[in-house]
C-alpha cells in the first residue's frame, strides 16, 4: 500500500494528463491551479518519471498463465483488447499490478477484472456522477491504480489489486484509436511488457481495409532471437499479424527465468488508392470520407525558422537542433523561400528578408546555424513578431506566390523571460499580427517549457504543436516533424455533400494538405430513398483548381463487414464519435466565454457516455456486481500539456470545429461553402463531330454539304500523329499509336494509346493514356486516374474527367477535345485498351490550323457523283472530286462510341482508300511528328 501511495504522490506532483484510478477520494482540481514557477518545477522533474520502468505484471510469487493482445483494425480504426490471467502463487495476500502502455491518442473504452469469481465491470459516466458513486463505496484497500504519461507516444494504464493467497485474477482492458497516416503509412503500435514468462502469450492484429491493402510490414524491438517470429499473412483487403513466442523463446537464456519480451511490436501499412478522389465509406448509418491524394506537384513554401538560443539550450539540445537544421535546409529547393531567426534576450536575423533556397544561400545558412552559441534569456514575443513581419513584408511586395504555403517553425525549450512575458498578451499579439494565409508550428524541446502555451499559439494560427523529447534523439524527431510538413500539395480543401444527405459532419474544411498524410471527414447519413451517397471535394493545387466527385453504395460495406470474421463492425459510428470528441476538446480549450465552454463540455460528456470513451470530462467506474467495491478511472486536465498530453490538434477558426486527426491539417476562414450540385454536370459534344476511333478510323463531318467522309491511317506502333496543329492559338493535339497483342487475320491492328493536348501560351500539356490523365505546366506535374469523376482548371485549361468513361479538355471556353476510354477484357488474347478522340466542328481555331483533323476546319469543296453498285452488294461506290483530285470512294459506315461504348452508333460515310490519299493534304506520313507536344512543320 505504501508503494501505491508513493505512486499517487508522484502523480500529484506532475499531474500527467491521462486516466487516474483514485483510491483515497476525489481528485483535487485546486492542485491544478498553481503558479507558473511551481508548474515549471513540475515540468522539470518529468524526465525522471519518464525513465521509470513498469513491468506489465508486478508482484512476488505470482504466475502469469496467459497474456493475450488482440487488435481489430477496420478502415483505420482500431479496437484493441489486452487480457491477462494471473494467480497469486504465494503463501500470503499481496498486491498484484496490471500495467498496459497504450497510445496517447487512444480512448480507453472499458476495463473489467475478475478476482476469485467476483467480476468488476467498467462503465463510462460523467466525471461528477462517477466520483459520487465511487465516494459512496470506497475500494477499502482492495484495488487501486493510476494512468500516467510515459515515453514519446504512450501512456500507462496501471491498476493494482490486493488479493489473498491462491487467488485467480483476470484483467481485460479495451481501448480504441484512429490510426493517423504519416509519411505515407498507418502505424499501429503495441507495447509488450508482461514482466514474466507466460505459457500462453499471443498477439493477433487483424486488418480489414475495404479498398485494399497496398503494403504491410510488421516488426518488433524485442531482440534478434524474436525478430523472425512476427508473421504476416495478407490478401487483397485483409491482413493478419501473429506473434506467438513459446515459453522457451521468451527466456533471456536457455536456463533463465526472466523474459526477453520488453518492447514494441509495430505494424505499418497503407491502403490501395485507385484515384486522387478519396475513399467514401458508409456503415451503420454513418459515413467516413478519407482523402489522401498523391501524384501532385508540391506547392512552394515560405518558411521562417525561429530558433531559441537561450542559455538553457546549451549542450545536447543545441547540438541536436543544429544537426536537424542541416538536414532540413538541404531539403529546400529554389521554389522555396526561407530565413532564420535566432533569439535569446535579443533577436537576430540571418537574413532580414526571405531568400530562395539556392545552394549558395543554404550553405551560408548552415554556417550561420553552426556558429550559434546559446546564452541569455528567452524573448519569444519579439522573435515571433519579427518572423511575422518578414512574411507580411514579402507578401506586400508580391514576393510570395499566392498559391504557396507560408509558415513559421518555432523551436524552443523554455518560457518567455525577457521582453513581453505575459503569455496571454503574447498569444494576442501573435494572433493579431498573423494573416490567414500564415501558419505557426511550435516545437517544444524537453519538459521545461510551457507546452500548453506553445499548443495554443499554434492552434490559433492554423498550425500545431509537438513536444520534442530531449532525452531521446531530438534531431531525428525534428527531422521527422519537418518531413511531414515539407511537401504541401493542396490548399483550401473543402469536402461537401448534397443538401439533406448527411448531418453532424465533422470538420470539412482544411487549410492545407501535406503529402503522406490524410484528411478524414465523418458524419451521420440521413434517411433517403437513394442507396447512394455522393461527396464533392474542392481544392487548390499549384496553379490548379480541382473538383472531385466520390460516390458509394450505402449498403455494400455493411454486407461485406458481416462476412468478415475479425472486422470491427461498429467502426464508422465509433470513428465519428472519436473525431467529434477530439475536435470538441480542442474547441473547448479555445472557448471565448464560460457559457460556450459549458455547452461544449456537456456535448463532450454526452457523446463520451453514449460511445463509452474515457475522456478528460468522463470517468470509468469499475465496480463489483453488488456495487460494494468500486474503482474509478479518472482523467483530470493537465493545464501544461493541454487536455490530452502528447496530442496535437489542428488550429481552428474562431467558429469552426477542429479535431486531432488527420495530422498537419489546419483550419482557415474561407468564404462560405458554395452549394454543391446534386450530381455531375454532363458534357455533350454536338451530334456532328470530327472523330478518330478504333483502328484508327477517321470520320470528318463537312457541315456545308452535310457529308461525312472516312479514312483509315495504316501507320505503325509508336508513331505520333498530328491531329490538330494550330500555331495561331498555340494548340497541338497529337496521338501515339499502340498495337494489338498479336495479329488478327494476318494484320496487326493499331490504336491510339496516348492523346496529348498541348496549349503553348500557358505551357500546359494534358496527356491522356489508358491508365491516367497527367497535367503538366513545365514546373508542376499532376496525375489522376480514370477511377474518379474530377474537374481541373488551370490557366484557361479545364479538364473534366468522367469516371471510367471520357475526358473533356476545354481551352479558353472555345476549343473542346473529348478523349473516350475503351476498356477490354484484360486477358483478351488480341485486343488492348485504347482511346478515341472527338472534336466538334464549332471549335474556334485560327486560320493557320492544320493536322489530320485540323485542316478540315476550312471545309473543302466536295462533289460526289456516279453513284453505283460496288464490289460488295451493300456498299455503293462513287466518284468524289475534292482538292482537284478524283477519288473512287465506297459507301460504308464507321462507329461513334460516345453514347454506346460497346456497340457504338453507325455513321454512314464515303470511305477514302489508301490512308486518305487525295483527301488529306500530302501523305499521311507527313503528319508523323517527333514528340507529343509537336506542331507539324509543313503546309
Amino acid at each position: 500500500m505504501r508503494s501505491l501511495l508513493l505512486l499517487l504522490l508522484g502523480l500529484v506532483l506532475h499531474q500527467g494528463c491521462c486516466l487516474e484510478f483514485v483510491i483515497d477520494g476525489e481528485w483535487d482540481e485546486k492542485a491544478t491551479d498553481m503558479r507558473d514557477h511551481r508548474e515549471r518545477h513540475k515540468r522539470a522533474i518529468l524526465p525522471n518519471e519518464e525513465r521509470e520502468h513498469d513491468e506489465g505484471i508486478q508482484g512476488e510469487n505470482i504466475t502469469v498463465k496467459s497474456y493475450k493482445v488482440e487488435s481489430r483494425i477496420t478502415s483505420r480504426f482500431a479496437h484493441t483488447t489486452v487480457k491477462s490471467s494471473v494467480v497469486n502463487s504465494g503463501s500470503k495476500s499481496q498486491s498484484i499490478a496490471f500495467n498496459v502502455q497504450i497510445p496517447k491518442q487512444a480512448f480507453i473504452s472499458n476495463f473489467t477484472m475478475n478476482v476469485n469469481g467476483i467480476t468488476f465491470v467498467g462503465t463510462v459516466k460523467e466525471k461528477t456522477v462517477a466520483r459520487n458513486l465511487y465516494a459512496q463505496a470506497r475500494a477499502r484497500d482492495k484495488a487501486a491504480g493510476i494512468v500516467r504519461s510515459n515515453s514519446l507516444d504512450m501512456e500507462t494504464f496501471k491498476t493494482e489489486v490486493h488479493v489473498p493467497a491462491g487467488s485467480n485474477i483476470e484483467f481485460e482492458l479495451h481501448y480504441q484509436e484512429m490510426l493517423l497516416r504519416k509519411l505515407g503509412v498507418y502505424e499501429h503500435t503495441l507495447y509488450l511488457q508482461p514482466g514474466r514468462l507466460v505459457p500462453h502469450f499471443n498477439v493477433d492484429v487483424y486488418i480489414y481495409e475495404p479498398s485494399g491493402i497496398s503494403t504491410i510490414q510488421a516488426s518488433n524491438s524485442l531482440g534478434a532471437q524474436l525478430s523472425e517470429l512476427t508473421q504476416v499473412t495478407s490478401s487483397k483487403d485483409k491482413a493478419h499479424v501473429v506473434f506467438k513466442p513459446t515459453l522457451q523463446q521468451q527466456r533471456k537464456c536457455p536456463d533463465c527465468s526472466d523474459t526477453v519480451i520488453d518492447g514494441v511490436l509495430t505494424v505499418r501499412y497503407d491502403v490501395t488508392r485507385d484515384s486522387n478522389v478519396g475513399e467514401l465509406q458508409v456503415s451503420d448509418g454513418h459515413f467516413v470520407h478519407f482523402f489522401a491524394p498523391s501524384n501532385l506537384s508540391p506547392l512552394p513554401k515560405n518558411i521562417v525558422f525561429v530558433i531559441d538560443v537561450s542559455g538553457s539550450m546549451w549542450g545536447v539540445k543545441m547540438k541536436q537542433t543544429v544537426e536537424a537544421m542541416q538536414a532540413i535546409l538541404d531539403d529546400l529547393t529554389m521554389e522555396d523561400n526561407f530565413s532564420i531567426i535566432d533569439f535569446n534576450h535579443n533577436v537576430r536575423c540571418w537574413s532580414e528578408e526571405l531568400v530562395p533556397g539556392s545552394s549558395i544561400q543554404i550553405a551560408d545558412a548552415k554556417k550561420y546555424v553552426q556558429s550559434i552559441k546559446p546564452n541569455g534569456g528567452t524573448n519569444i514575443n519579439e522573435a515571433l513578431m519579427r518572423a511575422v513581419q518578414m512574411l507580411v513584408k514579402a507578401s506586400n511586395h508580391g514576393l510570395i506566390d499566392p498559391r504557396s504555403v507560408s509558415m513559421i517553425i518555432l523551436v524552443s525549450d523554455g518560457d518567455p523571460t525577457v521582453g513581453e512575458i505575459k503569455l496571454s498578451t503574447i498569444q494576442k499579439n501573435i494572433k493579431r499580427a498573423m494573416r490567414e494565409e500564415f501558419s505557426l508550428f511550435s516545437l517544444g524541446i524537453g519538459f521545461d517549457v510551457d507546452y500548453d502555451f506553445l499548443e495554443r499559439i499554434a492552434m490559433e494560427n492554423r498550425g500545431l504543436a509537438q513536444r520534442i523529447y530531449a532525452n531521446h534523439d531530438a534531431a531525428q524527431q525534428l527531422r521527422t516533424f519537418y518531413s511531414q510538413v515539407s511537401s504541401p500539395l493542396l490548399r483550401r480543401i473543402a469536402v461537401q455533400f448534397p443538401d439533406d444527405s448527411v448531418t453532424e459532419v465533422t470538420q470539412n474544411r482544411f487549410d492545407k494538405y501535406f503529402s503522406g498524410s490524410e484528411l478524414v471527414v465523418a458524419g451521420k447519413v440521413l434517411p433517403s430513398e437513394s442507396d447512394r451517397l455522393t461527396s464533392f471535394t474542392t481544392a487548390s493545387a499549384a496553379r490548379l483548381d480541382i473538383t472531385l466527385e466520390t460516390e458509394v453504395d450505402m449498403t455494400e460495406l455493411d454486407m461485406e463487414l458481416a462476412k468478415q470474421q475479425h472486422s470491427f463492425t461498429g467502426f464508422a459510428k465509433q470513428m465519428w464519435a472519436y473525431i467529434t470528441i477530439k475536435q470538441l476538446i480542442s474547441e473547448r480549450s479555445l472557448a471565448p466565454t464560460a457559457v460556450k465552454k459549458r455547452k461544449i463540455t456537456q456535448r463532450i460528456m454526452t457523446l463520451a457516455v453514449e460511445h463509452q470513451f474515457v475522456t478528460p470530462l468522463t470517468a470509468l467506474l469499475v465496480e463489483s456486481e453488488d456495487a460494494k467495491e468500486r474503482l474509478l478511472a479518472d482523467s483530470p486536465k493537465d493545464p501544461k500539456h493541454g487536455c490530452c498530453s502528447g496530442q496535437a490538434f489542428a488550429g481552428p477558426s474562431p467558429v469552426q470545429l477542429v479535431y486531432q486527426p488527420p495530422p498537419w491539417v489546419q483550419m482557415t476562414t474561407p468564404a462560405p461553402l458554395r452549394e454543391v450540385e446534386k450530381g455531375p454536370i454532363a458534357f455533350h459534344l454536338p451530334d456532328k463531330v470530327n472523330l478518330v476511333d478504333n483502328d484508327p478510323h477517321f470520320i470528318i463531318h463537312l457541315p456545308g454539304s452535310n457529308t461525312d467522309v472516312c479514312f483509315n491511317v495504316d501507320s505503325k506502333p509508336g508513331h505520333i500523329l498530328s491531329l490538330v496543329s494550330d500555331y495561331g492559338t498555340g494548340l497541338a493535339v497529337t496521338g501515339q499509336l499502340i498495337s494489338s497483342k498479336q495479329e488478327h487475320k494476318g494484320k496487326l491492328r493499331t490504336y491510339f494509346g496516348l492523346i496529348s493536348v498541348y496549349y503553348k501560351p500557358e505551357g500546359v500539356s494534358v496527356a491522356v493514356s489508358t491508365d491516367q490523365i497527367t497535367m503538366t505546366d513545365g514546373r508542376n506535374n499532376h496525375s489522376f486516374t480514370w477511377e474518379a469523376t474530377t474537374d481541373l482548371t488551370q490557366d484557361g485549361v479545364k479538364i473534366s474527367i468522367k469516371k471510367n468513361s471520357h475526358v473533356t479538355v476545354t481551352i479558353n471556353n472555345n476549343i473542346q477535345v473529348m478523349v473516350l476510354l475503351h476498356r477490354v477484357w484484360r486477358k483478351h488474347p488480341v485486343n488492348v485498351d485504347f482511346l478515341g478522340i472527338y472534336l466538334p466542328n464549332t471549335n474556334q481555331y485560327s486560320p493557320v490550323v492544320h493536322g489530320l483533323i485540323g485542316q478540315f476546319s476550312r471545309e473543302p469543296e466536295v462533289s460526289v457523283y456516279d453513284i453505283h453498285e460496288g464490289a460488295e452488294r451493300l456498299k455503293k461506290e462513287a466518284t468524289m472530286e475534292v482538292k482537284g483530285n478524283k477519288l473512287i470512294v465506297t459507301r460504308g459506315w464507321q462507329k461513334d462510341y460516345r453514347h454506346d461504348k460497346k456497340q457504338g452508333s453507325n455513321i454512314y460515310c464515303w470511305f477514302i482508300h489508301n490512308s486518305g490519299k487525295g483527301f488529306i493534304d500530302g501523305h499521311y506520313t507527313d503528319y508523323i511528328v517527333p514528340q507529343l507536344n509537336s506542331f507539324i512543320q509543313m503546309f
